[in-house]
């Protein structure tokens, strides 16, 4: 019989004289109600509509001690609270000594360097965790360098979100030199690195990397400064990889020359499903090559984003021409182009041909055969 996770915390805090946080008491009453051998505990401080008192790391201390007698929570978040350092050092304690959290969310939280060393330490014994997100903490270059010699060592991390953390050139070029040899990882974010210099000597090693890499399947490189001899490299390696599944290059620098490249390898890829291309510089031209690649050639992407691309009428127009012949292709996000009233009618009909359209006043929603096409905040009207 589980533990009274509730009356065990309460008992806990009298005992190390630590005032009761509200939220966490009433969230733990809520997991129970929810049910009685519920899995996850969600503690996120960022709730819009209720104020919350955010877990800090005191408060961690005791909802450490708290878990240590309840085998049954195997996914903590913890996103957008106030932990820091210190709390980063209970973290690492307790998992060196957890065997049944499988999912840890940090992110958000105000852990820096320190904290990561704590917790990579801690990683370098634990052989459970599976995933960990730490999306926004300030670990910076030292932090991601010791990231990657954790991953040397530890071999059941499948995914690692390090997305924001102020990692540089150096951390970045050990991840991809680490991943070279790593069969464990298959989830990897890297999205929103500092960098001081134009160079794309990052993107190089990351390249390599997936030319070798048979485990990735998922790699976020947003905001990476990306220009399309970057993504040649890239492509040149996606030619030779044939497990990952995902690859997010938002908000970079690539026009229809990059495009034009993916383009060609989507046209032999096979096992690519998932492509975020949004906020990049393709316009119609690389609008062109895409549903050329969708329209004649590829049948495994199913999700494809070209928001806020520049691209107007006619790319717009032959990305639904390649839609309508493509049916493996299940999600598509145009949004923030310029979509004219002649676009606009060309996926009206293609909405109503395979699915159902509603046109609110600020743009539309589709659903393509229980799917989703997504024209939002174009200030389209259809009537």
């Amino acid at each position: 019989m589980p533990v009274n996770m509730q009356q065990l915390y309460t008992e806990v805090c009298s005992e190390q004289n630590q005032p009761i946080n509200p939220f966490i008491a009433e969230i733990l009453s809520q997991t129970e109600e929810q049910e009685l051998y519920a899995s996850t505990l969600k503690l996120c401080g960022n709730n819009r509509l209720v104020q919350v008192q955010r877990v800090s790391d005191e408060d961690f201390l005791v909802l450490a001690q708290v878990l240590s007698k309840n085998s049954f929570i195997t996914n903590l978040d913890l996103r957008y609270n106030r932990v820091t350092d210190n709390g980063a050092a209970h973290i690492a304690t307790f998992l060196q000594n957890n065997s049944s959290v499988l999912c840890l969310n940090i992110m958000g939280n105000e852990i820096g360097t320190d904290g990561s060393e704590h917790i990579t330490k801690a990683l370098h014994r634990n052989t459970t965790l599976l995933s960990l997100r730490m999306t926004g903490d300030k670990i910076g270059n030292k932090g991601g360098m010791l990231f990657a010699s954790m991953l040397q060592i530890n071999s059941t991390l499948e995914e690692l979100d390090l997305g924001d953390c102020d990692l540089g050139i150096q951390s970045l070029i050990a991840l991809a030199t680490v991943l070279l040899q790593n069969k464990t990882l298959k989830s990897l974010n890297l999205n929103r690195p500092i960098f001081y210099v134009m160079q794309e000597d990052t993107t190089v090693h990351l390249s390599e990397m997936l030319r070798v890499n048979s485990t990735l399947q998922e790699l976020h490189l947003s905001k990476h400064e990306i220009t399309d001899f970057g993504v040649q490299r890239l492509c040149d390696a996606l030619h030779e990889n044939h497990t990952l599944k995902y690859l997010n290059l938002s908000c970079n620098k690539i026009t229809r020359d990059g495009v034009k490249y993916l383009a060609e390898v989507l046209k032999i890829n096979k096992t690519l499903e998932i492509l975020d291309l949004a906020s990049n510089r393709m316009e119609d031209d690389g609008a062109l090559y895409l549903a050329e690649a969708i329209y004649l050639y590829n049948r495994s992407l199913k999700a494809l984003s070209v928001v806020s691309n520049n691209i107007s009428g006619k790319g717009l127009q032959a990305l639904a021409a390649a839609i309508k012949a493509n049916n493996c292709l299940l999600y598509i996000y145009i949004w923030g182009n310029k979509i004219n009233q002649e676009a606009s009618m060309v996926w009206d009909l293609l909405s109503r041909m395979i699915g159902t359209c509603g046109f609110p006043d600020k743009g539309s929603f589709c659903n393509l055969d229980l799917h989703t096409l997504s024209l939002l905040k174009n200030n389209v009207i259809i009537k």
